[in-house]
């Protein structure tokens, strides 16, 4: 009997624990009182200020680019490079291009805001380019970490990947390209919309490294955030918070919804 209470209950606790805080947030972002922890009415006015925040929008916006732009080059990179220590298992280097690869996962944030900050005034210094710290240069960073997790994304998949097929489309006289376009590339699809998907949310939630390498007129949303939340949390940033929680649950809700009727019959029953 004690054994049968404990799971419910544990698991009661950790989701109180992670999921009660958001729940907070969501209501008190239709509160009245300009005080966040002070319940005065409903009111929807601070979404209307969020709406009416030229600064918000436009870092919001800017971040939705970066993040964007930066997921699909690290999504190319990635694949190159899990592509390669998969095939080719014993080129010369693998060992160096392997930790080179998996260096940003482990590497502290701040570290890496450093090395790129010098890196970029370096070669500002030498070649002039790139001409100060702004977008292109929160692209470049942020394609260099999330690269590294999205490689070991496609490299999982790549692993388990069976080369018959590819094989016995080759045999048939399809040529490497028409196989990888044809073959792999439909296979390893969801590990590639998987791992953009990370680069997406991890160049979206970046603060650290984008505080170093970001410039006059580039602030992203995490920095925007960051420095009203310094001087106390207002409500409009409760109301863009709750926004972004609805985007992220419904696109939970319809990916789940999809992988439910694309079940088999017999997988349901």
């Amino acid at each position: 009997m004690r054994r049968g209470w404990f799971l419910p209950i544990t698991a009661a606790l950790g989701f109180s624990f992670l999921y009660a805080p958001i729940i907070s947030m969501v209501v008190f972002s239709f509160n009245e009182n300009r005080l966040v922890t002070v319940w005065s009415g409903f009111s929807t006015k601070w979404y209307g200020e969020l709406f009416n925040d030229p600064q918000m929008l436009g870092a919001a916006w800017l971040s939705l680019q970066i993040a964007a732009i930066s997921a699909t080059i690290a999504l190319v990179l990635g694949t190159l490079a899990a592509v390669a220590l998969v095939r080719f298992r014993s080129f010369r280097g693998r060992t160096l291009f392997s930790g080179m690869v998996s260096a940003p996962m482990v590497m502290p944030d701040v570290i890496t805001g450093l090395s790129m900050l010098l890196l970029f005034v370096a070669m500002e210094s030498l070649l002039g380019w790139p001409a100060g710290r702004g977008m292109l240069t929160i692209v470049i960073a942020h394609s260099t970490f999330a690269m590294a997790y999205i490689c070991v994304v496609v490299q999982s998949r790549l692993s388990d990947f069976d080369r018959s097929v590819e094989e016995a489309a080759m045999d048939l006289g399809a040529s490497p390209l028409r196989t990888f376009f044809d073959i792999t590339l439909p296979i390893i699809a969801p590990a590639l919309v998987s791992g953009w998907l990370l680069g997406f949310t991890l160049s979206l939630d970046d603060l650290v490294i984008a505080s170093f390498v970001s410039g006059p007129g580039s602030s992203t949303l995490p920095m925007v955030i960051f420095s009203k939340v310094k001087l106390g949390v207002s409500p409009d940033v409760n109301a863009l918070a709750t926004i972004i929680v609805g985007i992220v649950a419904t696109g939970v809700i319809i990916a789940t919804a999809i992988q439910l009727r694309n079940r088999p019959r017999k997988a349901r029953r």
